[in-house]
């Protein structure tokens, strides 16, 4: 996939930066080691025997109902039936539509811990409503932010840092402004996405700036837009602003970055950014418009409360 060149880079720092042995420190501890709570019931208070029968032979996660069981008592969970052509992966015997009724009730009646309970979550939930929860669990790792490809690392927010930092090599910066100059010969070439990512350390948090072609319709447009490192309830508490322009003409962006727990092309198709047609790109790129280049500049900014009316106002870096 082809990378943007990059011809210059300024950005205006404005808060004190996160240290590369500050970062690497974070690394180490990215497993939240919090240790075990103490009034948490841990899977292995429950009999082995129980959770050996709760678990799918075939796939080996925990059954949920329907559980199906076979003449001779060997159960499965519904997904991995039909996996299984209707044979017992244990007897081969057809399995039928015998359902394991007795198991269902056991499995009524336990109370697990999240399994991201290492990762800090101290919640406790009956068998049936914690597969629910962990799906949307504020404790589950963060899936890696990287555009240009379908990188499967997932983490804690300063290991995935690090990992953006030396696996993919993005560049690192600290400040709450920005001003990037994107070059690329030829425009018209967007049969692969052309992206780029850029992380921004500011009031603490990190952020990417995204900036990238891809094809809409008949043409192809370019599109810049902010994600948080974070979840989407702290991400409100921010906002920022793109500007590019050219030729004495000028298009500004101002939103709410969005959490990382939406992934990339979700916040692309959905549009959430300052999106460029190419013939306004190449009329701010000047000359004989061949070749595109962009400035792109902005700014992100924290949201507080007022303490006295209750009216949110910007805090600014200047």
């Amino acid at each position: 996939m082809e990378e943007m060149e990059m011809d210059s880079i300024e950005c205006v720092s404005l808060m004190d930066g996160v240290e590369d042995e500050e970062i690497q420190s974070s690394v180490a501890s990215h497993q939240y080691p919090l240790g075990k709570p103490n009034n948490i019931l841990h899977a292995g208070n429950v009999p082995t025997s129980v959770h050996e029968l709760l678990e799918c032979p075939v796939c080996t996660n925990s059954m949920y109902p329907p559980i199906h069981q076979c003449h001779n008592g060997h159960t499965l969970c519904s997904t991995c039936k039909t996996r299984v052509h209707n044979r017992c992966p244990t007897c081969r015997q057809e399995l039928g539509d015998i359902r394991c009724l007795a198991l269902e009730k056991v499995a009524e009646s336990l109370e697990l811990p999240c399994k991201y309970f290492s990762l800090g979550c101290p919640e406790i939930f009956p068998y049936y409503s914690k597969l629910k929860h962990e799906t949307l669990c504020n404790f589950r790792p963060y899936s890696c932010p990287y555009a240009g490809s379908e990188c499967s690392v997932t983490g804690d927010i300063p290991y995935l840092v690090t990992h953006l930092r030396d696996d993919h090599k993005v560049d690192m910066h600290t400040g709450c402004t920005f001003n990037h100059r994107y070059v690329k010969s030829n425009p018209r070439e967007v049969e692969n996405a052309t992206w780029m990512l850029t992380v921004f350390h500011c009031f603490g948090q990190y952020f990417c700036l995204h900036f990238e072609a891809f094809q809409l319709g008949v043409a192809p447009v370019y599109m810049a837009f902010l994600r948080f490192m974070g979840d989407e309830t702290d991400a409100r508490n921010y906002s920022y602003s793109l500007e590019v322009g050219g030729n004495g003409r000028k298009l500004i962006w101002e939103g709410t970055p969005r959490s990382i727990r939406d992934s990339h092309r979700k916040v692309r198709d959905s549009h959430d950014g300052l999106i460029i047609q190419r013939n306004m790109a190449l009329f701010f790129s000047g000359g004989d418009r061949k070749e595109l280049k962009l400035r792109v500049t902005g700014r992100i900014w924290k949201e507080q409360q007022n303490p006295d009316g209750g009216v949110c106002i910007p805090n600014l870096c200047s």
